[in-house]
């Protein structure tokens, strides 16, 4: 998304992604504690960027940090689609979505733009195998979700980025145990893998949305970035009135 509004840079979202990493493996390692202690890590290390950014930046985590702990909320207590290891939401996660989001708008621009579009064509054939065979059904779903927000044309590399980088970090949590995915959709019916293929389009809406209500909030995209294909970074977040001097 956003050259401009990355708040991180490279390095310092490599050293995120390894504090990630060992902080999933602490929660499966050790009991409620260990959960509790990754949290707290996790929500200074949340505060901190907080309050080194500016204001936009700061509407965006969040907007970012308020959208993911609803939707946590409705897909884990309410809906449950999965379960997290003491059937709670852990402290970690809602600070974590912000992290991997801002993680996300880093890798997004070395993503060569030709694999925004190699992606979805690879795992297009699974996902309607999954469907058809029927041991994967709500795959199908996740991924038109996914290509909902693919196909609006803005921030195609951060999608794609969520997407890869989302399943990776769903891969790892599930092998360790953090969460586990229902087998069958509840209410649905439908089947489903753990984790599924596609759960990478939760974060893309979740981006998406975020992204809305910046827009709705009165920043845009600098003019001088306006011809691109939309990389929504945080010297464009500038306020519209301030664009219109």
């Amino acid at each position: 998304m956003l050259k401009q509004h990355t708040t991180l840079n490279a390095k310092q979202a490599g050293v995120i992604t390894v504090l990630m990493i060992i902080g999933l493996y602490l929660d499966a390692a050790f009991p409620v504690w260990g959960q509790i202690a990754v949290s707290v890590f996790f929500w200074g290390l949340f505060l901190f960027i907080y309050q080194k950014v500016n204001k936009a930046e700061q509407f965006l985590l969040m907007s970012c940090l308020v959208l993911a702990t609803l939707g946590e909320m409705f897909c884990s207590l309410v809906w449950g689609l999965y379960d997290y290891r003491f059937f709670n939401i852990p402290h970690y996660v809602p600070p974590g979505h912000v992290l991997l989001f801002l993680v996300g708008s880093v890798l997004a621009l070395s993503l060569p733009r030709w694999v925004s579009y190699l992606v979805p064509l690879l795992v297009t054939p699974y996902i309607f195998a999954g469907y058809w065979l029927g041991f994967d059904e709500f795959g199908l779903v996740l991924f038109l979700m996914f290509a909902a927000c693919w196909l609006t044309g803005e921030e195609r590399r951060l999608y794609t980025t969520m997407f890869l980088l989302s399943l990776s970090l769903e891969i790892y949590g599930t092998w360790l145990g953090n969460w586990t995915w229902r087998p069958d959709v509840p209410y649905w019916g439908l089947s489903n893998t753990n984790p599924p293929l596609a759960s990478g389009a939760f974060y893309c809406v979740l981006d998406f949305l975020v992204l809305l209500l910046l827009r709705a909030k009165g920043y845009r995209q600098h003019p001088a970035t306006a011809h691109k294909e939309t990389d929504f970074t945080s010297e464009a977040l500038l306020p519209e009135a301030a664009l219109t001097k």
